[in-house]
């Protein structure tokens, strides 16, 4: 008995050891490739946004410069919403969100919006959907054009009346087969243009300073 007992004792040393190891090879690597991800993911960031406002036209970290805003009955979603600056030389050239629709046909709808400073949309893109393939998934850049129907758009072109699909007397196309999925997508972006014209003083701010 004393031979097995000190058998399984050796036996959970040594697997105790390994655990060690297996645990400092873990935290060695995650030390390590942690920069690396965060890196890739600021990358991922800025490629996504530059699709909407070109890199030449700011010369600002727009990954740094942000803010959180909570704003449920325009942003879609009760918790806080990043948003990102893009200055040239200091001055303010744009903003971007992540607002969702939250009343798409098949649940909520992630959206990427920048504005200009102007109030003029510099473009939108879908972020993520449960929409229907082949019929909503139509509002998605690689399915069909139509999310590109947006570019330069504001709350004067057109006109706030006319911020709607074509069913319900807008000018916004929907999709063949699908109204729902367009209809939350146009009444999202319309609500984010809203946004961005009532807090212009607040997204538009000076960068806060270290």
């Amino acid at each position: 008995m004393k031979k097995v007992a000190r058998s399984m004792g050796i036996a959970a040393l040594i697997l105790a050891g390994f655990a060690m190891v297996g645990t400092s090879l873990v935290a060695v690597t995650y030390s390590g490739t942690r920069d690396i991800i965060a890196e890739a993911q600021r990358a991922a960031l800025e490629a996504s946004l530059n699709a909407l406002v070109p890199a030449d036209r700011y010369d600002n970290r727009v990954t740094e410069d942000r803010i959180e805003v909570v704003a449920p009955e325009w942003l879609g979603i009760d918790q806080p919403v990043t948003v990102y600056r893009a200055r040239k030389q200091g001055q303010p050239v744009a903003v971007f969100a992540t607002p969702t629709a939250p009343d798409g046909y098949a649940g909520p709808i992630q959206l990427l919006i920048g504005v200009y400073v102007d109030g003029t949309l510099a473009g939108v893109r879908v972020l993520e959907h449960k929409e229907t393939p082949g019929l909503g998934d139509g509002i998605e850049e690689r399915r069909s054009p139509w999310i590109l129907g947006f570019n330069g758009k504001s709350l004067t072109n057109p006109s706030s009346k006319q911020w709607k699909v074509k069913r319900d007397g807008g000018t916004f196309d929907q999709l063949t087969g699908a109204t729902i999925t367009p209809r939350a997508v146009v009444k999202a972006v319309h609500k984010f243009l809203e946004y961005v014209r009532d807090h212009q003083q607040e997204l538009f701010a000076p960068a806060a300073k270290e």
